[in-house]
């Protein structure tokens, strides 16, 4: 079969897992011999940081046609009304890198002609809503812990990323970059006691202040447990409300913002602390921690089943929106006491589901399908 050259589409301003996601799958689309190219928003710099094997990278303002006869188009993430539009005629693919929880969904998950899930909770998620026009076998993914460049240490960096259209951004904004002018960044240190880490953006759909908010008052009962915050904020409110949440630890609970080293940060932890389920798509930080040799504490519910191996990549516990928190304070107070300790030793055969190579071979059984039309 001839391949068509495979146009991919991610106009996110901002880098999050999507972006993550649509590095490691152009790395494959080049390694599979899939001809590929990436359009993506001009102002977006951190795609410098990113291995894209070769790929060519186009602005989105380059006024050129982006499709050309008999290629596909590929969509990692949202894209404006006008140009979906202009994606008619083609072969559209997307990729569905967030669950389906309400009425509202990106528009490009109607306008494709077929869907790849990330996990099978996304896929579940889709047809539950309705969304038929799925591939039925989850792509899943690998852990790229070597985006960005090393930076020697830990330091803090930028807590959140503005929104340009609300004045309080626009002011704490100016205010953290005033303050940077004048004071050196924190450099990390590690603490004694146990560190539960979030390395993740503080987007809403993780509801991180409303699984904090079962998990406060039983942190508040263990103080040699302290919390690390690794990840910016998709705008101020969201860090406004974690630090509220996290404000009876003290000193206990440290955010330290955007890191380019993420290698370092899941090193700096004891245990990755993942969020609520249902809005998560896959939890790749998940998939990092493993990889870097970092042990996971997540719900035991969808999609984190897919990916952590109990009492081997880490430890479940029940959803505290329905015990209060009872099962948490038990596995932390087994990995406290050492009656729980993980086999990460034991993680290779688990680990070896997210490598590139499996990955890769998921992507090629995908375009196969697709490209040539067969029914699945």
């Amino acid at each position: 079969m001839s391949r068509p050259a495979i146009v991919q589409f991610n106009l996110s301003p901002t880098l999050g897992g999507a972006e993550v996601y649509t590095a490691f799958f152009t790395r494959a689309l080049v390694q599979l011999g899939w001809p590929t190219r990436l359009v993506v928003d001009p102002a977006a710099r951190f795609w410098d940081d990113l291995d894209l094997a070769g790929a060519e990278r186009v602005a989105a303002d380059s006024g050129r046609r982006f499709v050309e006869d008999r290629e596909v188009a590929l969509v990692h993430a949202s894209l404006p009304a006008r140009q979906l539009g202009e994606l008619d005629g083609c072969q559209v693919i997307g990729v569905a890198h967030q669950a389906v929880y309400d009425a509202t969904r990106p528009g490009y998950y109607d306008h494709a002609d077929i869907l790849l899930g990330v996990s099978q909770h996304v896929i579940d998620s889709l047809r539950h809503h309705g969304i038929d026009h799925v591939y039925p076998i989850p792509l899943y993914g690998v852990a790229d812990l070597s985006r960005g460049q090393p930076s020697g240490e830990l330091r803090e960096g930028r807590l959140f990323d503005p929104d340009a259209r609300k004045p309080r951004d626009r002011l704490m904004a100016a205010f953290a970059r005033a303050r940077a002018a004048f004071a050196a960044p924190r450099r990390f240190e590690p603490r004694s006691g146990l560190s539960l880490g979030v390395v993740s953006r503080l987007a809403p759909l993780k509801q991180f202040p409303e699984l904090f908010e079962r998990l406060v008052p039983i942190l508040v009962r263990h103080p040699r447990v302290n919390i690390d915050i690794f990840g910016a904020a998709v705008g101020y409110k969201p860090l406004a409300a974690m630090r509220s949440m996290l404000a009876p630890l003290g000193v206990r609970a440290r955010f330290w913002g955007h890191q380019r080293d993420i290698r370092q940060a899941y090193g700096a932890i004891d245990y990755l602390l993942t969020g609520l389920p249902e809005r998560e798509a896959l939890g790749l930080n998940a998939i990092e921690a493993y990889a870097a040799g970092t042990p996971v504490l997540a719900i035991d519910a969808p999609p984190f089943t897919e990916t952590l191996s109990e009492g081997v990549t880490g430890f479940f516990y029940a959803d505290p929106r329905r015990d209060g928190g009872a099962d948490f304070e038990r596995v932390l107070s087994g990995i406290e006491d050492g009656a729980l300790r993980p086999r990460m030793d034991a993680a290779t055969g688990h680990l070896a589901k997210f490598s590139a190579s499996r990955f890769a071979q998921r992507v090629e059984q995908a375009l196969q399908h697709i490209v040539a039309g067969r029914r699945i």
